[in-house]
């Protein structure tokens, strides 16, 4: 039997455990997404990985936007380790059951790393504006310190304002169904399952969307638009394109990481539980991020890509 229950009448019931069962509608199959999804785990921890130890050793890359890379590789870490060697247990072992105090562990890590890298992006947007609208105060504004303080901040920030997140979901009554269709334990996937009032739930996370991804959404925006009028009054084009360069790689993971997340959020909103594009989306958002982030700065940073030659090219 699917279900672990307590109890003798349903109103008593209680899920012991929940089940895991995947992409909806590819259980048969779907075990052979495992080594692309192994690939891309692997590259993204063995990638960020290179980044901080060339960052650490190479002297050069010893300034504030690269450390903010650096802890950027941290959390893209953190985030795919939370749920990759649980989907892959479940694709190798059909290990599809979770006990509850783990979902709901899960549920407050991912809520935790998601938000943590909106609010590094939010770093990494201010040290550019500092270093484009006011060159010469850059290293007295953006110190070391500096540095510490944000950094802490987003971990306060992200590690209290969730923790309602899985709080609210453990009060819930789960009394029937169990079987959760996804990899991981979303909060929506959970709390669908309850058998009582799931609006509170729902509500918070509305509103600590727009508390954290929507305020640091809007200071990006703010952000970049201070950094283009501070570009268009550059007489020199050389300049203006030399300026706008160095925030190309920011942008491109900014774009890519919001527009997943509003994907995200609509289709589950609009399509029917139990459709697989949800799933599929809230899972790779969770993956390539981690591995396309090194990549994408390595590809268009000029000194990281030097640093990697020197720290890992033996000639």
């Amino acid at each position: 039997m699917s279900v672990s229950l307590k109890g003798s009448n349903c109103t008593k019931f209680q899920v012991s455990e929940f089940i895991l069962m995947g992409f909806p509608g590819m259980q048969s199959w779907q075990h052979w997404l495992s080594i692309p999804l192994a690939i891309l785990y692997l590259s993204a921890i063995v990638a960020n990985i290179l980044v901080l130890i060339t960052i650490c050793q190479d002297p050069a890359l010893q300034q504030s936007m690269y450390y903010f890379l650096g802890i950027l590789s941290v959390v893209d870490m953190g985030l795919a380790t939370t749920i990759m060697p649980k989907i892959l247990a479940i694709f190798w072992f059909d290990a599809k059951v979770i006990s509850l105090p783990e979902c709901f562990a899960q549920i407050y890590a991912i809520h935790c790393f998601v938000g943590m890298e909106s609010g590094i992006f939010l770093c990494m947007a201010f040290d550019r504006y500092v270093a484009i609208c006011h060159p010469l105060r850059y290293t007295s504004i953006v110190t070391n310190a500096l540095i510490l303080k944000a950094t802490v901040f987003m971990v306060l920030r992200n590690g209290l304002l969730v923790i309602p997140v899985p709080v609210l979901a453990a009060q819930r009554n789960y009394c029937s169904k169990n079987e959760i269709e996804h990899f991981l334990c979303s909060n929506h996937g959970v709390t669908s399952l309850a058998c009582d009032d799931r609006r509170p739930n729902s509500i918070f996370q509305l509103i600590l969307a727009w508390l954290i991804m929507g305020s640091d959404l809007g200071l990006i925006i703010l952000t970049y638009i201070l950094i283009l009028r501070s570009v268009l009054r550059l007489n020199s084009a050389e300049a203006a394109s030399k300026a706008l360069s160095t925030c190309s790689s920011h942008l491109i993971l900014i774009l890519f990481f919001y527009t997943i997340v509003v994907v995200t959020t609509v289709m589950h909103l609009a399509e029917p539980k139990g459709s697989l594009i949800p799933v599929l989306l809230n899972v790779l958002h969770s993956i390539i991020p981690p591995s396309l982030n090194p990549i994408v700065y390595a590809l268009r940073t000029k000194e990281l890509r030097a640093g990697f030659q020197r720290n890992f090219c033996w000639r």
